[in-house]
């Protein structure tokens, strides 16, 4: 609940705009990590609730590639008729809490969230995913990997907010996968995950996105261990525990320490990519 005359619910994305540029707004959609973060009864301050307005949610296909809504829900990704590329993404929907929290929860509340554990991001990392964000001064595009600057850090300006999603054509082949690892089977915050996209081409990856998540202050994809990979048969022991070591920064916390993180990640990078290790059609 919030105060009725300090809630807003445009059904523009020009509306929405005009009110951010107003200043001291915090935008709602899901809610799902909005509702928990605060410690009293309602929402304090003022309210931009953005569910009403359609423009905002959805998935389409055009030539430039695919374009996911800021409001699209993980159940919207889990229905939506995607890439194999896009298989990573669709797994992780499934991990994002119960299917209540799948039902309301949206892919740029987990973005600008920014959470070192957002299921959301290594997938999109891997399919080299641009963030759009607008405001009444205009419209600019941000990769995903520049637009999350921290734990619970991102670079939206004040009277900004995320429009879409957006993922280029040429991200949209070869094969996707995302594994998480957590304390137990289901609704976990993960001690770390990975997501991967392999093109093959005559039984040899031509192309090869790896990333890693909540082992640190951000996800990180890896190009040192994917460029190993290019020019071979796929071979899941190509992922050295070293070679994942280096290229992360893994944290401690109450959840794992930073050794575990690491020998964690590397053994997800290889079940991933053992995934993946699929017959090309003849």
């Amino acid at each position: 609940m919030t105060d009725t005359a300090h809630y807003h619910r445009p059904d523009t994305l020009e509306a929405a705009l005009a009110r951010l540029a107003q200043g001291d707004c915090r935008i709602a959609a899901g809610c799902t990590d909005l509702f928990p973060t605060t410690q009293h009864k309602a929402l304090g301050g003022s309210i931009l609730d953005i569910t009403a307005i359609g423009a905002l949610r959805g998935v389409t296909r055009a030539g430039a590639g695919l374009r996911i809504g800021a409001a699209t829900t993980w159940s919207d990704l889990i229905r939506a008729d995607l890439p194999p590329a896009c298989d990573g993404l669709k797994l992780a929907a499934r991990e994002v809490g119960a299917k209540q929290i799948q039902n309301r929860g949206t892919i740029a509340g987990n973005l600008c969230n920014a959470s070192p554990a957002a299921d959301g991001v290594p997938p999109l990392l891997t399919l080299d995913a641009v963030v759009e964000v607008a405001s009444a001064r205009g419209t600019r595009s941000i990769a995903l990997a520049e637009f999350i600057t921290g734990p619970r850090q991102t670079a939206l300006g004040p009277d900004e907010m995320v429009t879409a999603v957006l993922i280029p054509e040429a991200a949209l082949t070869g094969q996707g996968h995302f594994l998480k690892l957590g304390a137990r089977q289901y609704l976990v915050i993960s001690i770390a995950m990975t997501a991967a996209r392999i093109v093959l081409q005559d039984g040899v990856v031509v192309q090869a996105a790896l990333a890693v998540g909540s082992c640190g202050p951000v996800a990180t994809r890896l190009p040192g261990v994917e460029a190993a990979l290019i020019g071979k048969p796929l071979d899941p022991a190509a992922i050295t525990d070293s070679a994942v070591a280096a290229a992360l920064r893994p944290m401690d916390d109450m959840r794992a320490t930073a050794g575990y993180r690491s020998t964690g990640a590397a053994e997800l990078l290889r079940r991933t990519l053992a995934a993946l290790q699929v017959e090309e059609p003849a």
